[in-house]
């Protein structure tokens, strides 16, 4: 049917009207678009620019080099090594387990360690590298590196670790770093943002800790672009960190790892000290570990066999050990009488075997008793009669102020961690400890190291260095930094009458050199370096009447916790003091036959630039100690045991 001309044109019409609405409105449109795209790339086009670049530049920390420790030789104690390592970035990966998944195809991983890598990952900003592995061998770095591109956020990095080259012999000393906890980052008020770096290590114990700020260094920089894919396409600009400071200690490394050696598969502590300086020789807890496991991330099994072991090789025994000082306090009761005046070098008293008070027997170590001893004898034989009497003249609170005047009873301040006060016991502090009143028996047992008296080696060692030079040397272990020596202030004189500190020190002489003294057999037969001591013998149980009738039962046939602990303190050149020692066997028994023959040869060494020569021992002993020298498995001088390579 034809439609009509009044139709067609009517139709025409409603067309127009539509597409003129429809022209209209996408006009409207453009203009609106129009105006919204001149609004964002003139008006807001720095805006956008800034946007456009932070997505595409990421700035990175650059850890600085960690400083290196050395001994007093310039000899590497704590250093880096050069470490492969794989760290992904959040922001730049997008799926992380799906990323680590692959990277787990080319590296081992195992399930766990994809999943603590993914929560640490959402535990920390987007922009923050974590480290998924390190220590990668060659072969498996090289397979991330090849397969980068399929690997968003994974970069592939040559980083350094901590090592520690001597092991054992400096693990107490320096300790070791690990990565920073959360703990950690509580007790700092404002943490270097270096801190803030997953994984990042700093120390945990030892000289690592107590200098961190020191080792650390400070951080640099870097600009990096990335890819849409968070691909590394360049570096666009570096500043390098500054590398934290060296220190060099005053350790010697050979000194140290003689003492080490000697000290042997024994649960047993040495110091040695310059008596003139104050500066730590070596300073020695056995049994040892090697910190290299705890930087690398230590095993359950390996964990657990140092933990569980009676010996404790985790303590550091040379500063934390606690232990009665025995008869090696006898010189702190000796310059107190002196000092007081209760007594003075002739002084005579007699010894039966025992001193009675209240009806209480309190007895000699010689059952038989010593008779009649004056200073000398007393100090070279040991008399416990000649101090419990003289300590009862004198009294425990001049006891008290003459052992602090000599180092015991506080802290040393050195670098190490846990370093114990000892217990240095006056009328006030039993009060204060127990709230009960101080007694006649515990002066009479404070006078021969027993009771409440608590020193740790260290202590002991700076007595011993302060008795023979009398002056209040302070120990040291910082000898450089950064190759500029640490000042050493004039140590002052300790106040004491120079003829009550000479009879106190030929005491001393005369217990290693006297024809009964109690460490005769340990004496250095040289005339040049003769050696002053005093041996100790702690008991770490009571003896009762019953047994002490019957006949004491002997240290070896004791459970080892039972038996006594076994002390010496020593210096020598007698006429010339150079190095004072300490030694203390954890239960190991007579301190004459046991830590007097260990200090001896320390002191040797120490005087000596080497392996002590036999002629300095008494002829009689040359050939045992020669077999002992030759067992001994010292390191050569590129710090390398024998038998074991040092990697």
């Amino acid at each position: 049917m034809r439609r009509s001309n009044r139709d067609t044109e009517e139709t025409a019409r409603q067309v127009n009207r539509r597409a003129l609405l429809m022209g209209g409105a996408m006009a409207a449109m453009v203009a609106v678009l129009g105006a919204r795209m001149r609004y964002m790339q003139v008006e807001q086009a720095d805006q956008f620019r800034l946007l456009a670049e932070e997505n595409r530049i990421n700035i990175r920390l650059i850890p600085p080099n960690r400083g290196l420790i050395q001994d007093r030789n310039g000899r590497l104690i704590a250093g880096n090594e050069q470490n492969y390592r794989v760290v992904i970035t959040r922001e730049d990966a997008g799926d992380v387990d799906a990323v680590l998944h692959r990277l787990a195809a080319l590296i081992p991983m195992t399930d766990d360690e994809i999943d603590k890598t993914t929560r640490e990952a959402l535990r920390h900003s987007p922009f923050v590298p974590i480290i998924v592995a390190d220590r990668l061998s060659w072969d498996d770095f090289s397979k991330v590196a090849l397969n980068a591109p399929s690997l968003p956020g994974v970069s592939p990095e040559v980083g350094l670790s901590r090592i520690y080259p001597l092991d054992t012999d400096f693990a107490h000393i320096v300790g070791y770093v690990g990565p920073v906890s959360e703990a950690d980052l509580a007790k700092l008020e404002d943490p270097d943002p270096l801190l803030q770096i997953p994984k990042f290590q700093i120390g945990k114990i030892g000289v690592e800790k107590w200098t961190e700020d020191t080792l650390r260094g400070r951080a640099g920089a870097k600009r990096i672009e990335v890819n849409a894919l968070g691909r590394v396409m360049r570096e666009l600009d570096r500043r390098e960190g500054v590398a934290g400071s060296d220190i060099r200690l005053t350790i010697d490394a050979a000194v140290q790892n003689f003492a080490q050696v000697r000290l042997g598969d024994d649960s047993a502590a040495a110091v040695a000290v310059d008596v003139q300086t104050g500066d730590i020789l070596a300073i020695a807890s056995a049994p040892s570990f090697d910190p290299n496991l705890f930087v690398r991330g230590i095993s359950q099994r390996d964990y657990a066999a140092l933990t569980e072991n009676d010996h404790r090789p985790l303590a550091n025994k040379s500063v934390q050990g606690a232990y009665p000082p025995g008869s090696t306090f006898k010189m702190v009761t000796a310059l107190a009488a002196l000092d007081a005046g209760v007594i003075d070098t002739e002084t005579s008293i007699r010894c039966p075997g025992y001193y009675e008070v209240g009806g209480r027997k309190f007895h000699c170590w010689k059952r038989a008793g010593h008779g009649t001893v004056n200073l000398k004898r007393g100090l070279a034989e040991s008399c416990d009669v000649y101090f419990y009497e003289i300590a009862q003249k004198v009294g425990i609170d001049k006891i008290a102020e003459i052992g602090r005047r000599l180092g015991l009873g506080g802290r040393h301040d050195l670098p190490m961690s846990a370093i114990t006060e000892g217990v240095m016991p006056d009328k006030a502090w039993k009060v204060a400890r127990y709230k009960k009143d101080w007694v006649i028996g515990d002066t009479i047992n404070a006078a021969i190291g027993q009771g409440y008296v608590l020193t740790s080696p260290l202590q002991l060692a700076m007595m011993t260095a302060r008795i023979a030079s009398g002056k209040a040397v302070q120990a040291r272990l910082i000898h450089m930094i950064d190759d500029k020596p640490v000042p050493i202030a004039e140590a002052p004189s300790l106040g004491f009458d120079a003829a009550n500190l000479a009879a106190v020190q030929r005491g001393m002489f005369e217990v290693m050199n006297g024809g009964n003294g109690t460490a005769r057999s340990a004496r250095i037969d040289d005339d040049t370096m003769l050696m002053a001591g005093k041996t100790g013998t702690a008991q770490v149980r009571n003896i009762s009447a019953a047994e002490r009738a019957s006949g004491v039962v002997s240290n070896d046939q004791l459970p080892w916790k039972s038996r006594d602990h076994a002390l010496f303190v020593g210096f020598a050149p007698f006429d010339n003091p150079r190095v004072a020692v300490s030694v203390v066997v954890e239960h190991g028994g007579g301190g004459s036959a046991v830590a007097a023959p260990i200090a001896r040869d320390i002191l040797l060494r120490c005087l000596h630039d080497g392996i002590p020569p036999l002629s300095a021992y008494p002829a009689a002993q040359r050939n045992r100690i020669d077999s002992q020298f030759k067992a001994m498995k010292l390191r050569d001088p590129d710090g390398v045991l024998p038998g074991k390579s040092q990697a």
